[in-house]
């Protein structure tokens, strides 16, 4: 579905999910590759107001791997999410969240909380669930079957189950030229021989935990109640580097302030040095959505993670 002339069958089919009736709807920012709307509802306790999106065709599981992993971090306490109201292969249904304005005291609490985050154990590396699809964008995340949880397989299972994939998919659709893809399959060969005494590229050994997985700031909605709320995420069981780096990759408000708050709680030496290292499977992701524009700045950063 796209523009504002599909808002009334959207409502209405919001409508039915919810048990409501429909009011006024009309199309908003924040559904990124989706059509999204504000939807006001009415039912016995009165007026409220939802956020639905749509995408017309969405991939199988596309909008269930997004409630799962929106309540996957809503149930660790650490962070604020929307909250799912409903989950269909052709829509999602959250809250709404009254947008406010980004401030320091916002981006600070942002930081605490992700540090909380990250300290929250996942079961193993990869997709939550194996047997659920999971995306990166509209990119889908290989999970093999029985995935390893180790401190000491994150950089194999990153060179092989994040970088090698996306690597694939952005030289078959032309996103990156061979030199720079040789220097991502340097970069591979290196973690999968990685030591376990964290002297290798990848730096000390990191247990799985909880990780958003995609988190520009559009992927951070500062709200009028003061807390930021996290919104369309891929979450997995991750590097808690990779969430900074994503951060920092395009740029986020008050991100010095942000990040300062997290030092604070938890801090992580070296991370400068490896931050190339944690953003090539985004631009790596980027070079298969939008082309060989991405490809040199993969090369470059495979480079500089290989000092």
């Amino acid at each position: 579905m796209s523009g504002p002339a599909d808002g009334a069958p959207v409502a209405g089919r919001v409508a039915a999910l919810t048990g409501a009736a429909a009011g006024g709807v009309r199309p908003v920012g924040g559904g990124s590759i989706c059509d999204a709307y504000r939807i006001t509802l009415s039912d016995g306790d009165g007026p409220r107001t939802v956020f639905a999106k749509t995408l017309d065709p969405a991939p199988e599981g596309f909008f269930a791997a997004e409630a799962a992993g929106l309540e996957l971090l809503a149930s660790t306490g650490a962070v604020a999410v929307p909250r799912v109201l409903a989950a269909e292969p052709d829509v999602l249904v959250l809250e709404w969240v009254e947008p406010g304005r980004a401030d320091a005291a916002q981006a600070e609490r942002l930081g605490r909380d992700l540090a909380a985050l990250h300290a929250s154990p996942a079961r193993a590396w990869g997709n939550p669930d194996p047997g659920r699809p999971a995306y990166l964008g509209s990119v889908p995340l290989p999970s093999p079957a029985e995935p390893p949880s180790g401190p000491e397989d994150w950089p194999a299972f990153h060179a092989e189950h994040r970088l090698l994939p996306l690597l694939r998919q952005a030289v078959d659709g032309g996103g990156i030229g061979a030199p720079d893809a040789r220097d991502v399959e340097r970069l591979c060969e290196e973690l999968c021989a990685d030591p376990a005494d964290g002297t290798g590229v990848s730096g000390p050994p990191q247990p799985p935990a909880v990780v958003h997985g995609d988190l520009w700031s559009g992927n951070v909605l500062w709200a009028a109640d003061g807390r930021a709320r996290l919104i369309d995420p891929a979450v997995q069981g991750g590097h808690p580097e990779a969430d900074l780096a994503m951060l920092e990759l395009f740029g986020c408000p008050h991100l010095d302030r942000l990040l300062a708050a997290y030092q604070e709680v938890r801090p992580v030496p070296g991370r400068r040095e490896r931050l190339p290292l944690h953003q090539l499977q985004y631009l790596l992701v980027h070079a298969v959505l939008f082309g060989s524009g991405y490809g040199g700045r993969c090369g470059a950063a495979a480079r500089a993670a290989l000092g």
